[in-house]
């Protein structure tokens, strides 16, 4: 029996008692995993395909380990131009093991979880944003000798505008000039 399971964005096929290389999970090594988010089973003759994923089913793991891949050299050149750029990437990576396929029930209490953590972390960012709020209004005060400015700036953009005016009259008047000749 086989699944293409879809983990961290992008897509597997496993077996039983394989071991893949994926995009770093969070969890410690040695944790259980499980991801029910599984768009194909194949077992034997009988094929389910989901609709984008399938209900009720759900791919078991375990983290293995953490480590990180191979080094990835990126190069650019531009000829001509005196431009080299070396760059190198080591992505992250995490091994699991599938240790079978269960019903999707396991699964669906671990993001519960998640959503409880989001709602207390909610209260926190708020508090953390008022502060900020009231350091705001306590500058407040010093923007309006800025305003106070804003009329210089606008004299100076008005008189600006009116030097290209002037500059655009003058050929004109050299125009006129050589036409009476």
């Amino acid at each position: 029996m086989y699944a293409i399971v879809e983990i961290a964005g992008q897509q597997y096929k496993v077996e039983k008692d394989q071991q893949i290389f994926v995009h770093r999970l969070e969890g410690e090594e040695g944790s259980k995993v499980s991801f029910d988010n599984v768009l194909l089973t194949a077992d034997g003759d009988k094929i389910e395909v989901g609709a984008p994923a399938i209900k009720d089913i759900s791919v078991l793991g375990k983290i293995l380990e953490h480590l990180k891949g191979d080094k990835v050299i990126v190069f650019k050149k531009k000829r001509r131009k005196g431009y080299k750029k070396r760059n190198g990437h080591r992505q992250y990576l995490t091994k699991i093991e599938i240790t079978g396929f269960g019903k999707g029930g396991a699964a669906k209490a671990a993001p519960k979880k998640a959503e409880a953590t989001k709602v207390e972390e909610a209260p926190k960012a708020k508090a953390a944003a008022a502060p900020k709020a009231k350091a705001t209004e306590a500058k407040a005060p010093k923007a309006a000798p800025k305003k106070a400015a804003a009329p210089k700036a606008e004299a100076k953009k008005a008189t600006a505008k009116a030097k290209p005016a002037a500059k655009k009259a003058a050929p004109k008047k050299a125009a006129d000039k050589k036409e009476d000749k």
